[in-house]
C-alpha cells in the first residue's frame, strides 16, 4: 500500500507540485497501477528458442539501409548569417559591425535555474 509520504517523495523527485487535496487520490491510483503491473508480471512468456520461433513465423521485409548519404547538403556556414539576422539579439550583439568582427553568438532566454 502506497503512503502519502511516498507520493510526496515521488512528486519531489519528479519535480511535480501536488496539492494536499490530490494526495489521497494519487495514493489510490499508484496502488492500482502497481496491482496492474503485478498482474502483467504473471504472464508467462516463451523463453529462448521458443521465443525466436514465434518471431520468425511472421514474414519480415528485407533489411535495407534507410540512412541518407553522409555528405554536405550545402556549403558550410552558407546560411548562418542569414538565419542569425532573424534573431532580435543579433543586431544588438553585432552593433552594426560585420559578423566576422563581432563574433557569432545569440542571446537566449534562460530556461534552467539552479534553485
Amino acid at each position: 500500500m502506497t503512503t502519502i509520504d511516498e507520493v510526496k517523495k515521488l512528486a519531489a523527485l519528479a519535480r511535480i507540485r501536488v496539492e494536499d487535496a490530490e494526495l489521497e487520490k494519487f495514493t489510490s491510483e499508484f496502488d492500482a497501477i502497481l496491482a496492474y503491473i503485478e498482474t502483467i508480471s504473471m504472464v508467462e512468456m516463451p523463453q529462448g528458442n521458443a521465443l525466436r520461433r514465434g518471431l520468425t513465423k511472421a514474414k519480415k521485409p528485407p533489411l535495407r539501409n534507410v540512412m541518407r548519404a553522409d555528405d554536405e547538403p550545402h556549403a558550410a556556414r552558407a546560411y548562418t548569417k542569414k538565419i542569425a539576422e532573424q534573431f532580435p539579439s543579433f543586431a544588438k550583439a553585432t552593433e552594426g559591425k560585420p559578423a566576422s568582427e563581432a563574433g557569432m553568438y545569440l542571446e537566449v532566454k534562460q530556461i534552467i535555474s539552479h534553485d
